[in-house]
């Protein structure tokens, strides 16, 4: 069994040209930096399964962010 789990997020870029995603899960926040704004959302998408694999989330997860 799978599960859908849809995440909202904020990503941005700072001063010094580098991209910043952040999201919460449940009271967590989650963060991704990269070089560009697909390499922050892939360490953001990291930083989610992390927490979810902490918190005891199912195996097989499908994640998708939706922009907030």
């Amino acid at each position: 069994m799978s599960r859908a789990v849809h995440i909202p997020y904020t990503v941005e870029q700072d001063e010094d040209g580098v991209w910043c995603a952040h999201a919460y899960v449940g009271r967590v926040g989650c963060n991704g930096n990269g070089d560009t704004r697909e390499e922050a959302l892939a360490d953001l998408r990291d930083s989610v399964v992390m927490v979810l694999e902490d918190d005891g989330a199912p195996e097989e997860i499908t994640i998708m962010l939706d922009v907030a």
